[in-house]
């Protein structure tokens, strides 16, 4: 119960923080002269010998993880896609909490003569994640498990096909701000090709019915969400009041001790923004979601299904007494925030500049999170009738800072609540934070950081 409402505060104190942080990168300004962005033809090259996975290599990025018309250009940080199961090693060293711009300098330095380096020599470009969590395909049709870019401009660009059964990269306090891996789930029959910023014509990509998240921290259990894609739930979304045709859930090994479980969305049980589990809350842009916690040395699975199918794999967790939850204020579209369809991605300046061209930034909020400091190891749950977790029983304290979000102490206490700050429409907002970064050496708990890919719409 701790850990996953842990996570359930961790979103909703992040999200907004993340939301205009998602595409500012695509705003920004490079610091080089028009003389070396013209000689910048056949530099910056994608290396192709390095193992690495190459997004949308005819377009302008070449096969970076960027936008498909943005460049790698000198004097910049390029990202990279690590192959599915792996999480990338390489980013900007003075890149050391989750602050625009530096949160955008992941992946390998493009100097200003074109000639490209590993910040970190001694270290690979990619390592395998903790391999706590599989994504699990029982819909009969292959589909993509999309993961968003970070560092860099958190577009939902580095794919994970899912035939039958893949490992999803999930890091361990290693990786950048000891960050969580956040997925954006493809319907059934739609590919790699589907991990792109879309249109609202389709529930694809960024407009996707499903996210997912997951991180392992120190001690070596691992926090799995699955949720709404908050943008389902805009009153301009034409699929808004269409149910997808599949759903997901969180499954565990009988005996693997799993806690939160079920963790389940079956469009044909569920109704929109409702989710099946003890433990539901609402996010960003009120959407739903789950958290489970998986015991180190146990794997969860991320299983997506036809909707109406009983042939999830789930445990003995999921059994029929269950009872679907959500908020009271989940289905209202009042407070909701105004999506735009696509990111302007085509303007880059050649003016030696650091900030986004935009003056405003989000509002974040520093919640403390009431929740019981109990770990059960049990696969069944008895209280899975119960109403979602805004009013948890028991309390444990902690702090938020952008996109590291950690338990520092536990005491006693009634349930709290947590909201993201205000919404903007333009994604290319500077975001800045009034929260200082936090080192996990210095914390006692879990560090969770559920990307900021679902509010990357608003």
């Amino acid at each position: 119960m701790l850990t996953s409402i842990a996570a359930l505060v961790g979103l909703l104190a992040f999200a907004d923080a993340a939301r205009t942080h998602g595409h500012a990168h695509l705003h920004r300004s490079h610091n080089h002269s028009d003389d070396l962005l013209e000689k910048r033809g056949g530099q910056c090259e994608f290396p192709t010998d390095a193992g690495l996975v190459a997004v949308t290599p005819g377009s302008s990025n070449a096969g970076w993880a960027m936008s498909p018309d943005q460049p790698c250009q000198p004097g910049s940080w390029c990202p990279y896609a690590c192959p599915p199961g792996q999480v990338s090693m390489q980013w900007n060293p003075d890149a050391t909490s989750y602050t625009y711009p530096l949160s955008m300098d992941g992946g390998l330095y493009c100097d200003k003569n074109g000639k490209i380096s590993k910040p970190f020599p001694d270290k690979p470009y990619c390592v395998d994640g903790t391999g706590a969590v599989n994504a699990v395909n029982k819909a009969g049709k292959p589909l993509s498990f999309c993961q968003t870019v970070l560092p860099g401009n958190e577009a939902m660009l580095i794919p994970t096909l899912v035939e039958d059964t893949a490992t999803l990269a999930v890091p361990d306090p290693s990786y950048w701000c000891s960050t969580a891996a956040h997925y954006y789930i493809n319907p059934p029959g739609t590919g790699d090709e589907g991990c792109i910023w879309g249109t609202s014509a389709n529930p694809i990509g960024n407009w996707a019915y499903f996210v997912a998240g997951a991180n392992t921290d120190s001690s070596g259990n691992t926090f799995v969400k699955i949720g709404y894609n908050p943008v389902v739930q805009e009153p301009a979304t034409p699929f808004r009041n269409t149910p997808a045709t599949f759903g997901v859930e969180i499954t565990c090994d009988d005996g693997a001790g799993c806690n939160g479980l079920p963790c389940k969305i079956d469009p044909s049980v569920n109704a929109l923004n409702e989710v099946t589990s003890p433990d539901s809350s609402d996010g960003a842009g009120g959407a739903s979601f789950c958290v489970v916690t998986v015991p180190k040395g146990k794997t969860a699975n991320i299983v997506v299904f036809e909707a109406g199918s009983s042939d999830t794999g789930s445990s003995s967790s999921t059994s029929a007494s269950s009872k679907s939850s959500s908020s009271s204020s989940s289905s209202s579209t009042s407070t909701t925030p105004t999506t735009t369809a696509a990111p302007t991605t085509t303007s880059h300046s050649s003016t030696s500049s650091t900030s986004s061209t935009s003056a405003s930034s989000p509002t974040s909020s520093t919640p403390s999170s009431t929740t019981s400091p109990t770990h059960s190891s049990s696969d069944s749950s008895s209280d899975a009738t119960s109403t979602p977790s805004s009013t948890p029983s028991a309390s444990a304290s902690y702090s938020y800072a952008p996109h590291v979000f950690v338990e520092t102490s536990a005491s006693g206490g009634s349930g709290a609540t947590s909201t993201a700050g205000g919404s903007s429409s333009s994604p290319s907002a500077s975001p800045s934070s009034a929260a200082s970064p936090m080192s996990t050496g210095s914390m006692t708990g879990l560090a969770l950081c559920l990307m900021a890919g679902i509010m990357m719409q608003y």
